[in-house]
C-alpha cells in the first residue's frame, strides 16, 4: 500500500465511487479512536481532581479548579500550532505523532498522584501536558476534512468530532471505575488510602494515567500503517496564513466558541460544579452522561446541517441554549438552601445535547462559506472553478483547526468563571448570566452574516 496519494479528487464522483471512498473511510475510522484517546488524555483531570482531595492532596476549591481548567488553557494554544500541521508534515506522519505524544501525560500522572508529596506546580505542568490531546483535535479535523466531498463533509467531520468527543465520556465513566482496582498489579503501584465516614478503602488514582497507555501504543501503530498523507494537500504555513486576513475564520471562530467551548468547558467543570452545588451527591455517578450526550449529538447535527443547512441549526441551537441556561439557574440552591438536582441535571443535559447539535452544524458552514466564496472570487471558467476548489479546501481545513484552537479556549474560561464567580460573590450565578450574554452575540452574528434571508454567504 503506497502511504502518499498522488492522485486525490473527491469531487470528481468516478474517482469518489470507485477509488475514493474506502480509503477516506479508512483514515476516518483510524482516526476516530486516535482523537478520542486524545480527548480523555485532556480531560482525565476534570475527574482526577474531584479524587485528589480524598488521598490526601490538600488543595482549596479554586485551585482544583485551576488543575480541571489548564488542560484547556494549553490545548486551546497547542491547537493554534496544530492547525497548520497537517498540510507541511502529512496527515499520517502528524496523526502518529501527536497520537504518540499522549504518553507523557499518561504515564506523568500516573507516577505523580502516587506520592502526595508532590507539588502542586508538578501537578500544573502536568495538566498543562494534557493539553497535548486537546491539541489534536485541531490537526485530525483538518486532515479529515481532506479526504471527503462537500457533500459528506458535514456527515464525516461529525463523525470524527463527535465519536471523538466521546472520550470526555469514556475518561469521566472510565476512571472512577479503574481507580477502584489494581488493574495493573504491581506494576501499577501500591494503592492510597481513602477514608470515607469512617471507613477506609483502597484507592488506585495512578490508574486515570495508566489505563490509557496500552491503548495509545495501538492507535499510534494503527496511525503509522493504515492511514495516508495527500500529496495535494500539501502547504506552507505562509500558505495557510491567509485565513487570518479572512472576516470569515474569526465570525466562525466566535461561534464555536460558543459551542465548542461551551462543550468542553461544560465537560472540564461538571463534575466540581456539581460538588459545589449539591451536597451529598456523587458527582462520577452523573458527570459523563453530559459529555456523551453532546458527543453523540455531533454526527447528527452535522447530518442536519448538510440537509436543511448549517445557519438554520446554528441558530436554532443558540436560541435553545439562552433558554437552557435559565432553566439551570431556576433550579440551583440559593446559598446552598433549595434547588432541584435533577431540574439543574435535565437543564445541563440539554445543553450538552445543543452545543453537540451546534459543533455539527458549524463545523458544517466552515467548508461551505469558503466554498462559496471562492468560487466567487473565481469567475466562471472550468480551470478557474477547479483551481478555487483547491484552494477553497486548504483554507476550510486550516479554518476548521484554528477555530477548533479558539473555541477551545472556552475550555478554560467556564471552569476559571466557576471558581472566580464563586470566590467574588459566593455563587456561580454571575458566571451562568455572562454565557447567556455571550450566547446573544453569537446569535445575532450567525443570523446577519449566514442565516437570514440576504445572508453575506448564505449556508
Amino acid at each position: 500500500m503506497s502511504y502518499v496519494l498522488n492522485r486525490w479528487e473527491p469531487e470528481n464522483a468516478a474517482f469518489w465511487q470507485q477509488e475514493g471512498r474506502p480509503v477516506a473511510r479508512r483514515n476516518l475510522w483510524i482516526s476516530i479512536p486516535a482523537l478520542l484517546l486524545a480527548f480523555a488524555m485532556w480531560q482525565v483531570w476534570s475527574v482526577a481532581v474531584v479524587n485528589m482531595p480524598n488521598i490526601g492532596f490538600n488543595y482549596t476549591p479554586n485551585q482544583l479548579f485551576w488543575l480541571a481548567a489548564l488542560p484547556a488553557l494549553s490545548g486551546a494554544t497547542l491547537r493554534i500550532f496544530y492547525s497548520f500541521m497537517v498540510p507541511i508534515f502529512g496527515g499520517r506522519k502528524w496523526t502518529t505523532l501527536s497520537t504518540a505524544s499522549l504518553l507523557i501525560p499518561a504515564l506523568g500522572i500516573g507516577f505523580a498522584v502516587q506520592d502526595t508529596s508532590t507539588s502542586y506546580v508538578t501537578m500544573m505542568i502536568l495538566a498543562l501536558l494534557c493539553g497535548l490531546g486537546g491539541g489534536n483535535f485541531s490537526s485530525s479535523m483538518a486532515n479529515i476534512s481532506f479526504f471527503f466531498p462537500k457533500a459528506e463533509k458535514g456527515t464525516a467531520l461529525g463523525l470524527n468530532a463527535g465519536l471523538g468527543n466521546l472520550g470526555v465520556s469514556v475518561v469521566q465513566f472510565l476512571v472512577p471505575l479503574v481507580i477502584t482496582a489494581g488493574v495493573f498489579g504491581a506494576l501499577g503501584g501500591e494503592p492510597q488510602t481513602w477514608v470515607k465516614e469512617g471507613v477506609s478503602k483502597p484507592m488506585w488514582l495512578q490508574n486515570a494515567g495508566f489505563i490509557w497507555v496500552p491503548f495509545i501504543v495501538l492507535s499510534t501503530l494503527c496511525a503509522w500503517f493504515g492511514m495516508n498523507d495527500i500529496a495535494s494537500a500539501k502547504a506552507s504555513f505562509a500558505d495557510q496564513a491567509v485565513i487570518f486576513k479572512r472576516k470569515h475564520n474569526w465570525l466562525m471562530c466566535w461561534l464555536y466558541i460558543g459551542t465548542f467551548g461551551s462543550f468542553i468547558g461544560f465537560a472540564a467543570g461538571f463534575p466540581l460544579l456539581i460538588k459545589s452545588q449539591f451536597a451529598g451527591i456523587d458527582p462520577t455517578r452523573y458527570a459523563f452522561l453530559g459529555p456523551l450526550v453532546g458527543a453523540l449529538a455531533r454526527p447528527f447535527g452535522g447530518w442536519l446541517s448538510d440537509r436543511i443547512g448549517g445557519a438554520r441549526v446554528t441558530q436554532a441551537v443558540f436560541a435553545m441554549m439562552i433558554v437552557a441556561v435559565f432553566g439551570v439557574l431556576a433550579f440551583l440552591p440559593e446559598q446552598g438552601v433549595g434547588g432541584s438536582f435533577w431540574g439543574f441535571f435535565a437543564c445541563f443535559l440539554a445543553l450538552f445535547l445543543l452545543t453537540g447539535i451546534g459543533n455539527g452544524s458549524t463545523f458544517m458552514q466552515v467548508p461551505v462559506i469558503f466554498l462559496t466564496l471562492h468560487q466567487r472570487w473565481a469567475g466562471k471558467g472550468e480551470t478557474a472553478q477547479r483551481q478555487a476548489t483547491a484552494e477553497a479546501t486548504k483554507e476550510a481545513a486550516a479554518v476548521l483547526g484554528f477555530s477548533a484552537a479558539i473555541g477551545a479556549y472556552g475550555g478554560f474560561f467556564i471552569p476559571k468563571s466557576y471558581g472566580t464567580s464563586i470566590a467574588l460573590t459566593g455563587g456561580v450565578e454571575a458566571a451562568l448570566y455572562a454565557f447567556v450574554v455571550f450566547y446573544v452575540s453569537c446569535l445575532a452574528i450567525n443570523w446577519w452574516f449566514y442565516a437570514r434571508r440576504g445572508a453575506e454567504v448564505p449556508c
